[in-house]
This record gives structure tokens, C-alpha cells and sequence, in this order.
């Protein structure tokens, strides 16, 4: 029997989304219907063959790489955030971006398939959890019979969940969102920030926060459960 040490990927793909840092993406994909993002294949695979018989299929696996987190060295345990990073658990036991193998995956809704337009074959998704120019080495269609199961249970991150949270705009705000903001974008801005982006351990209520988004710096204040955006800058090229 072959042993294998050590299995090198090929990138497939890679994301194109509205995050260029970490810090503001999804927890975890599915949160944002509203949110957007294109999978757009390296040239080795482009090739629409490789999609045929996708139109089938309403959701997809995405198999990744976490690219700001690749090291040499692991530990095992980790701070998950969602105990406020406080707690150690089992790096086996979370979905932590720190690991033996930088490799995640995320469950993402077809939106559209790209087999002709321009930059194709593309695939449109919905719910990707991915920041921008993230490598992409697999996709596998979402099987429902095989892949769902309903009595399954979710260990500690059933025990603490984010409540959302309410979204307001101040009033240059709300202009700026009115009149500069794209308009097929601002559904997805709502539901990004009623998710609370902050890090489970920050919970300063007279720390402005700023998130990139869409071209855009989104800053904004969080008061017990009401959060307000107090600017939306455009980023400077």
C-alpha cells in the first residue's frame, strides 16, 4: 500500500467577494443569504465541462484553503471565539482557522452558473463565508439525503449562539448609504452587521468599529443590541 506524508493541492478556483481582510466575514457560511460571491476558476481549469450537470443542484461544498493562516507548527488546542477566546478546547472538536492543515469548507448556494458570459464558466453562490482571492482546491454538489442530518447536535456552539442584532444608520450615514452605496449590496451590508461582527471578547460600547465591505469602510458603534453605523467611507484606490 502507498503511504502519504505529505499531498500537494492544486487551486482550482478562487473567490471573488466583498471581504479583502478577515475580520467582518461570516462565522460560518449560510448566515447571509443576501450576500453574494463569484467562484471564478484558474485557468488550468477552465473549462465548462468540468460544471455539466450542476444546473441540478441547489447547493455546493467548497473545500479551501485558510491562506492567512498557513504555519508550519500546531497546536492542539485552540480559543474558539465564540467562547470569547477564553476557553481551550480540542482543535478537532472547532472549526478554528488554526490547524494541522489549513482546509475548511463551507456550504454555499448556487445563484447562477456561467457557462458562456463573460469570465466563464463562473458560478455565482450565496451564504460563502470566504474573503476575497481565497484558493479554492475542491467542489462537490450538496447531496440532501446523504449530507443532512436532522438529529445531529452541535456541542458547544448550540450552548452559545449570536442573537442578532438591531441595524440603524446616523444620519451622514444613511445619506452616504442612500447615494454612494450599491444598491444590490445594501441587503447584504443589514444582515452582515445584524449578525455582530465584532469578536466574541470585545464588547466595548464606546469602541467605534470599522469593517471593509464592498469598496466601502463601514464604521459603527454597538450598544447593547442596537448597533449604529456612524460612517460609510469609500476606500481610497
Amino acid at each position: 500500500m502507498q503511504s502519504f506524508n505529505e499531498i500537494t493541492f492544486k487551486v482550482i478556483a478562487r473567490i471573488k467577494s466583498d471581504f479583502p481582510d478577515k475580520f467582518g466575514i461570516p462565522r460560518q457560511s449560510g448566515l447571509l443569504k443576501n450576500l453574494r460571491s463569484t467562484i471564478v476558476f484558474e485557468p488550468e481549469f477552465r473549462n465548462a465541462d468540468a460544471l455539466r450537470g450542476l444546473e441540478g443542484f441547489s447547493h455546493l461544498w467548497l473545500l479551501w484553503i485558510f491562506s492567512e493562516n498557513v504555519r508550519d507548527t500546531w497546536k492542539p488546542t485552540v480559543r474558539p471565539p465564540r467562547l470569547g477566546g477564553n476557553t481551550r478546547l480540542g482543535v478537532f472538536a472547532t472549526r478554528s482557522s488554526f490547524r494541522p492543515n489549513p482546509l475548511a469548507m463551507s456550504c454555499v448556494k448556487i445563484e447562477s452558473v456561467n457557462l458562456t458570459g463573460e469570465g466563464a464558466p463562473s458560478i455565482t453562490v450565496s451564504g460563502a463565508d470566504l474573503m476575497d482571492g481565497t484558493p479554492i482546491v475542491d467542489i462537490k454538489p450538496y447531496l440532501p439525503y446523504a449530507d443532512s442530518v436532522p438529529e445531529a447536535t452541535g456541542g458547544f456552539a448550540e450552548a452559545v449562539r449570536f442573537h442578532k442584532l438591531d441595524v440603524s444608520f446616523a444620519a451622514e450615514a444613511q445619506v452616504a448609504l442612500d447615494e454612494q452605496f450599491p444598491e444590490n449590496k445594501k441587503a447584504a451590508l443589514v444582515e452582515l452587521l445584524s449578525e455582530d461582527p465584532r469578536p466574541a471578547y470585545q464588547k466595548d460600547a464606546d469602541r467605534v468599529y470599522g469593517i471593509r465591505f464592498a469598496d466601502f469602510e463601514i464604521k459603527f458603534q454597538v450598544q447593547g443590541d442596537h448597533l449604529t453605523v456612524v460612517a460609510i467611507l469609500p476606500l481610497q484606490p
